[in-house]
């Protein structure tokens, strides 16, 4: 040991005698650091963040599954449960009452949910393919009920102390403005297919025009029509047609506009260009789309009774059962059978003006004396009663009880555009009929070589 001191003495004098001071200190100095206890403050530590590799969907599900739930107090209390929906599908043979007992509601409860409401009566016509969702509690009872009549309209009924409470929800329609022009060379319908429209629309179209326009003995080859008309879509899908927004009409000449318009009260009718409702207190035609068999003559041979008379009236054949719409808003003041017109409905409408309806097959339903009917109502149906020779309707136009033609009797015009909402309409239906020019100019275009 004494060696090796001499040994460390001698090295040590080799140092200058200032760095030897020197050094001791900072050699005490460390001891006294290393020796002092921690005084519990803390010291900002330099931290590294390491990118790590992302776990796998599995490995990550692996890592789910084997953690143990740990409690934490922070969590908020836990809610209650939402309510729980059953969701039946209605099959082949069904029946509410059996659906819903199979799901322990009684036949009181059932009773009482279709009794409830007549949203809910509707539940008992349920068909199959049909489907709907309920809400049962702990003790059977019905709480809760929701179903779709249809793809827009939900039914949604809750109870309430005992009562059921109903509400409607109705989804929006996306509309979408279509384009259609079409000549008729044959006849309406086979036009408006060409032209990619449904019978829905061209009847709408018909029933626009009706009044002026009498689309058995009226329509020529040649004549020809525009229509701008919405498209229904749901969740970018089409689910129908909407309303036709805007028409115009060629016919022998006459040039016919109309345009879709809501008035102030909430009125929605179509009107012309100044106006007018294209709308007449009487149609022309009250059998749709038939042939005229006989027309008003002062003097014609009849052809059962072979003596000349006068026919003061229409023969429009059509097939047996066809409905017979009435000409005009108007009171049931004959219904029964009447010597050689059959069954036979005479309308009054108003002071002035009445119909008849001949050699019918019968009634409409709740159609009798003192009955009060609308313009185009089923009044009944196209039969052969009385003296005729085959299944068709006679129909008379009277004023102030003298025969008119009903071909080409002036007809009164029901009312107009009120003058304070001239401007309004104006203002629209300018807005359509350039839209409309819009879209005849496009498919010229499209249909024509110029590209």
């Amino acid at each position: 040991m004494s060696i090796k001191l001499s040994a460390l003495g001698r090295a040590a004098r080799r140092f200058p005698r200032t760095h030897l001071i020197l050094s001791g200190a900072l050699v005490i100095t460390v001891g006294l650091i290393a020796l002092t206890p921690e005084s519990g403050e803390s010291r900002p530590e330099r931290l590294q963040t390491l990118d790590l590799p992302k776990p796998s969907a599995s490995e990550e599900l692996v890592r789910q599954e084997s953690a143990q739930p740990v409690a934490d107090v922070r969590a908020p209390a836990e809610t209650p449960d939402e309510e729980q929906w059953i969701k039946i599908t209605v099959a082949s043979g069904d029946t509410l009452s059996g659906l819903l007992q199979s799901r322990g509601v009684s036949a009181a409860q059932v009773h009482r949910l279709v009794t409830g409401d007549e949203r809910l009566a509707e539940l008992a016509t349920i068909r199959p393919g049909d489907s709907l969702n309920i809400s049962v509690d702990e003790a059977g009872e019905l709480t809760s009920l929701r179903y779709s009549p249809s793809r827009v309209e939900t039914v949604e009924a809750t109870l309430e102390d005992g009562n059921w409470r109903v509400e409607n929800v109705v989804r929006e329609y996306q509309r979408r403005t279509r384009f259609a022009e079409a000549t008729i060379d044959n006849s309406l319908f086979l036009a408006g297919h060409a032209a990619g429209m449904s019978d829905n629309l061209t009847m709408q179209l018909a029933n626009i025009f009706g009044w002026d326009i009498d689309f058995v003995l009226d329509i020529r080859n040649g004549d020809r029509f525009r229509v701008l008309y919405e498209e229904l879509y749901l969740d970018g899908e089409k689910v129908g047609e909407g309303e036709i927004i805007a028409a115009e009409f060629w016919n022998q000449g006459r040039h016919l506009t109309a345009y879709r318009y809501q008035t102030r009260d909430g009125d929605v009718s179509y009107f012309d260009s100044d106006g007018n409702s294209m709308r007449k207190e009487f149609i022309r035609t009250p059998v749709a789309f038939s042939r005229i068999s006989s027309r008003f003559s002062t003097g014609r041979k009849h052809p059962i009774l072979n003596k000349v008379r006068a026919h003061n009236g229409i023969d429009y054949a059509a097939p047996s059962g066809t409905p017979i719409k009435a000409a005009g808003k108007g009171k049931v003041i004959f219904a029964g059978v009447k010597g050689g017109y059959g069954n036979v409905l005479i309308l009054k409408h108003g002071q002035r003006y009445s119909t008849l309806y001949a050699h019918m097959r019968g009634f409409a339903k709740g159609i009798r004396v003192g009955s009060r009917v609308n313009q185009s109502q089923t009044i009944g149906y196209v039969g052969a009663s009385g003296l005729a020779t085959g299944p068709h309707l006679h129909y008379e136009f009277r004023i102030d009880g003298v025969h008119r033609n009903p071909q080409t009797v002036p007809l009164p015009k029901a009312s107009g555009i009120a003058s304070s909402e001239k401007p309004q309409f104006r203002l629209q239906s300018s807005r359509l009929a350039a839209q409309m020019t819009m879209f005849a100019e496009a498919a010229t275009l499209a249909s024509s070589n110029v590209f």
